[in-house]
C-alpha cells in the first residue's frame, strides 16, 4: 500500500481482509510502498514516513501477523530499485504509455505534477516488485489485471533475452483474483482520502456517527413516509457489506416506508462498531508498545532482504553485471 494517508474502510474490505486471509496458506510479503508514493507527493514528502507507520498499524490491529508475513519498507530493501533500473532497460515507452492505469492516474491526480520519468515508469518499479521475491501469486482487483499482465510481458521479454540455457529466474505472476466489496465514498463519489468522503478505521465511535449522518441516500426518497428505492441507496450498499444479516429486513421496512434513513444510518453506526471497535482496542494494545511497530518492520527488512539480495545475485549473473 502507498502510504499516503490514514486507511479507510475501502481498504478494509478492498486488501486487509483478504491479505489476513491469505496468510493462512501464502508465504506472504506486505510492503510500504514508499518509493510509489513519492512519486506523487514529492513536493510534500514529510508525512510519507509517518503514515506508513500508521498504516503498518492497521495492518497490524487487522490481523496481519509479523509471524507468519513479511512486513517491509520498500525503501529499505535497495535491490527493488536496482532491479527495476535492469527491468527498464528492457521496457518499451510504448508498453508504459498504453497503461489504461496511467492514463486513469494522470485525470485522477490532476491537482499533482505528475507528468514525470519515475510516473510514466510506475509499472516497472511495481513490476520489480513482485518479481524480486519471485512471486507466483499477486492478489488483486479485476481494475489491476493490465498492470500485472505487463509485469508478466517484461517477465516474457527478460527471460527470452537472458535465460541463456538456464532454467528461468522468474515465474509469470499469477492474478489471484480477489472479490472485493464495491464501496463508493460517503458522497457516492469514487471513495478517496482526498475528497473527504471515507471513514477511516481509526476514526473514533463520535467521528464514525458524525459521518454516516451525512451520507447521501436514496436520492427518490423525499419525504419520511415515501417508499425507499434500497437498491440506490448507499447506505443500504454500505448495510450489505457491514450488517448483511438484517439487509433483507432492512430492505423490506424500507421499500414500504417502515424505517426512516436516520433510523437506517443509527443501525449503520451500531453494526461499524461492532466491526471497528476491536480494530481500535487492537490498535491501542499495539501503540502502548513503545518502539513496536519499527521492530515488527525492521524485522521484515531483514527476511525481505535476504530474499532480495539472493535473486539480484541470479539476475546480475544473467545479465552479466
Amino acid at each position: 500500500m502507498r502510504p499516503t494517508g490514514k486507511l479507510h474502510l475501502g481498504h478494509l474490505v478492498g486488501a486487509l481482509e483478504n491479505w489476513v486471509k491469505l496468510q493462512a496458506d501464502h508465504d506472504c510479503f506486505y510492503m510500504i510502498a514508499d518509493w510509489h508514493a513519492l512519486m506523487s507527493e514529492y513536493k510534500n514528502p514529510a508525512r510519507i514516513r509517518a503514515d506508513g507507520l500508521d498504516n503498518v498499524v492497521d495492518w497490524l490491529a487487522c490481523g496481519v501477523d509479523p509471524e507468519r508475513s513479511v512486513i517491509f519498507r520498500q525503501s529499505d530493501v535497495v535491490e527493488h530499485v536496482e532491479l527495476a533500473f535492469i527491468l527498464g532497460t528492457i521496457t518499451p515507452i510504448g508498453w508504459l504509455e498504453r497503461c489504461p492505469t496511467y492514463k486513469e492516474q494522470l485525470k485522477e491526480l490532476a491537482d499533482k505534477d505528475i507528468k514525470t520519468y519515475a510516473f510514466l515508469g510506475y509499472p516497472v518499479l511495481q513490476a520489480a516488485d513482485i518479481l524480486i521475491y519471485q512471486a507466483n501469486a499477486v492478489p488483486v482487483g479485476e481494475d489491476q489485471l493490465p498492470h500485472l499482465e505487463l509485469t508478466r510481458e517484461i517477465v516474457r521479454r527478460f527471460n527470452h533475452l537472458f535465460e541463456k540455457k538456464q532454467q528461468s529466474i522468474f515465474p509469470e505472476p499469477q492474478a489471484l483474483l480477489t472479490k472485493t466489496a464495491r464501496l463508493m465514498g460517503l458522497d457516492r463519489r469514487k471513495m478517496s482520502k482526498s475528497y473527504g468522503n471515507v471513514i477511516n478505521l481509526s476514526d473514533s465511535p463520535e467521528d464514525i456517527t458524525k459521518k454516516i449522518k451525512t451520507m447521501i441516500t436514496d436520492p427518490k426518497r423525499i419525504k419520511r413516509n415515501d417508499p425507499g428505492h434500497p437498491e440506490e441507496c448507499n447506505v443500504y450498499k454500505y448495510q450489505q457489506v457491514f450488517n448483511d444479516g438484517r439487509t433483507g429486513v432492512l430492505s423490506v421496512e424500507c421499500k414500504k416506508a417502515g424505517i426512516g434513513c436516520a433510523d437506517c444510518k443509527k443501525e449503520l453506526s451500531e453494526a461499524m462498531f461492532k466491526i471497528l471497535s476491536p480494530i481500535h482496542a487492537k490498535r491501542a494494545e499495539i501503540l502502548s508498545k513503545k518502539g513496536y511497530v519499527e521492530e515488527v518492520i525492521e524485522s521484515g527488512n531483514k527476511k525481505a532482504r535476504q530474499v532480495a539480495q539472493h535473486t539480484m545475485a541470479q539476475v546480475k549473473k544473467a545479465v552479466c553485471v
